[in-house]
């Protein structure tokens, strides 16, 4: 079954509690060579028929009115997964 990926992240202006902590934990870690953290969400909707234009718009669609709030969120990328390959 075809999945469409939707990412929604914190909007760049905005402070990203989880974010600053996981940038802290990676410190504390002794992890160098990251600077800036941000934490989103990524959604994955199975898609009944095949994923085109139009199923990406409506995924678009869905992402913006349901799936972010768009004050404090961005919709970054709605686009299909790559097809799992077997072993």
């Amino acid at each position: 079954m075809p999945v469409i990926v939707v990412e929604v992240m914190p909007k760049a202006e905005l402070l990203d509690p989880q974010g600053k902590a996981v940038a802290g934990a990676l410190s504390r870690l002794g992890r160098q060579g990251y600077g800036d953290v941000r934490v989103g969400k990524r959604f994955e909707l199975h898609v009944d028929g095949p994923v085109d234009e139009a199923a990406l718009s409506d995924a678009r669609e869905v992402a913006e009115t349901l799936l972010a709030n768009l004050v404090i969120e961005d919709v970054v990328s709605v686009h299909e997964a790559p097809a799992e390959v077997s072993a």
